[in-house]
């Protein structure tokens, strides 16, 4: 699978979601075992084999690896780990890194193949636009297009799934008198704050809870979260600037 789509809309924050209910899945069912059900990388910019390998040597701490050690001696040891380990989910983030019209983005993509093709394992994927990053150029794009269902992430609309979102959020708040429900009946607002983005979203309230603590007010207002800058972008879309203030 490749969960495909803009910045900030959620495809990292999926990625690892979907890791965590694995291995918890998985830990509920082996208990005591000394089992790696999960292992989650970043795709190396400018990556190389070696690059990759070693993304992979560091997730597993693998510390006796060194300079010494051959391409082929790194990925060696990291398949037999996760094969004794019992891996069989893997995570590979900012695909959009890994070009396949470039010599590097082939040399990357051969290599990862090899992992697919020797791991008992399930590969997921996740990038920025993965569509208009050459990822799917040529025959090596053409393969991996050929074996993975594609998944577009992007802004939630206002209903019920963005206010459930909220919701969930809320939740996990520990601030001392905050008043649960206050933020989901700010739903409106929150999604004209931050477009339907989940990242911008998080950002706000993770920011508005730090200024909570700050001041020891210990709760989330709809002033708190006025008074809260977020990214650029999501800034930009809520309080587009009048002509006479651009030009300023």
């Amino acid at each position: 699978m490749i969960v495909s789509g803009k910045q900030t809309t959620g495809k990292t924050t999926a990625l690892k979601q979907l890791g965590r209910l694995h291995e918890l899945r998985v830990r509920q069912r082996y208990p005591g075992s000394d089992r790696i059900p999960v292992v989650y990388l970043t795709a190396p910019p400018k990556g190389s084999p070696r690059k990759l390998a070693m993304e992979f040597a560091r997730f597993l701490g693998l510390s006796a690896i060194g300079p010494r050690h051959s391409t082929i001696d790194i990925t060696s040891a990291v398949c037999q780990v996760m094969i004794e380990a019992r891996t069989d989910l893997v995570l590979v983030d900012e695909i959009h890194l890994m070009n396949h019209a470039t010599l590097a983005g082939e040399d990357l993509s051969d290599h990862l193949k090899y992992f697919t093709e020797h791991l008992p394992a399930t590969f997921v994927y996740a990038g920025i636009d993965v569509e208009q990053s050459g990822v799917f150029t040529g025959v090596r794009g053409k393969q991996l297009g050929g074996r993975c269902v594609l998944v577009r992430t992007g802004p939630f609309p206002m209903g019920s799934e963005w206010c459930s979102l909220v919701a969930s959020l809320e939740t996990i708040l520990r601030l001392h008198r905050h008043e649960q429900g206050t933020l989901v009946k700010l739903s409106d607002y929150l999604h004209q704050r931050t477009g339907g983005v989940i990242g911008s979203l998080s950002h706000l309230i993770r920011a508005a809870a730090i200024s909570a603590i700050l001041d020891n007010s210990e709760r989330i207002t709809r002033t708190t979260l006025k008074n809260t800058r977020i990214d650029h972008n999501s800034e930009s879309a809520a309080h587009p600037a009048s002509p006479r203030r651009a030009a300023r």
